[in-house]
């Protein structure tokens, strides 16, 4: 029987490609998506085996779709597909249950193999993947269960920060300067007693900020 999958990108190209790679392996593509919104309706209506889902989509990046796919659905395999090589996307999934994290440089066979695997209900996370995002996994240091007197632009600094985006990145979009976000960043680490970025961004998603 073939696997059902819902593909969930805003690209119309990437998701034509993907359902030519992955049609002549046994895999049905029965659904696309090219919002986050549109990708947690659908996986309501055609109940697919596997999702792939896209990071940086509209109306609702990808990883608050996985959010609530997992919350609504908490057996249903993901896949997380995107461009970015980020550690903090990369540990956001971990921790929000994903069952993988493929390259859209990654081979027909990679891709293949990665939804066969998580069509079984197991992990397609490599070695190298966890390894880099063990440490953040393992602490911080504070429990998610503490309250931390974050400021409401430092609160807003971390959901950003939690989404992926560069200290350049964060100052367009709270419109204050690259120079405030860098000392926004040091007190956020100092305060939660973490020495990095990622560690931060898993604090804030099992935190429930993001």
């Amino acid at each position: 029987m073939a696997i059902r999958l819902l593909i969930a990108d805003d690209h119309l190209v990437v998701r034509t490609g993907l359902k030519s790679l992955v049609g002549t392996a046994d895999i049905e593509v029965v659904g696309e998506a090219s919002t986050g919104v549109e990708c947690i309706r659908l996986a309501q209506e055609l109940n697919p085996d596997v999702v792939l889902l896209d990071i940086r989509m509209p109306d609702g990046d990808g990883l608050n779709a996985l959010s609530r796919l997992k919350l609504d659905k908490p057996q249903l395999p993901v896949l997380v597909f995107s461009t970015y090589d980020n550690p903090t996307y990369v540990a956001r999934a971990v921790a929000l249950g994903a069952n993988g994290y493929i390259s859209k440089g990654a081979s027909r066979e990679e891709l293949v193999t990665a939804i066969q695997t998580a069509a079984k209900g197991e992990n397609a996370w490599t070695r190298e993947e966890l390894r880099r995002v063990t440490g953040a996994l393992a602490t911080p240091r504070l429990a998610s269960d503490i309250d931390v007197p974050l400021t409401q632009r430092e609160s807003e600094v971390l959901r950003q920060l939690s989404y992926g985006l560069t200290n350049k990145e964060i100052a367009q979009s709270l419109h204050i300067s690259y120079e405030t976000v860098k000392e926004h960043v040091q007190h956020i680490l100092r305060k939660l007693g973490v020495s990095d970025r990622t560690q931060a961004a898993v604090w804030a998603v099992r935190k429930g900020l993001v």
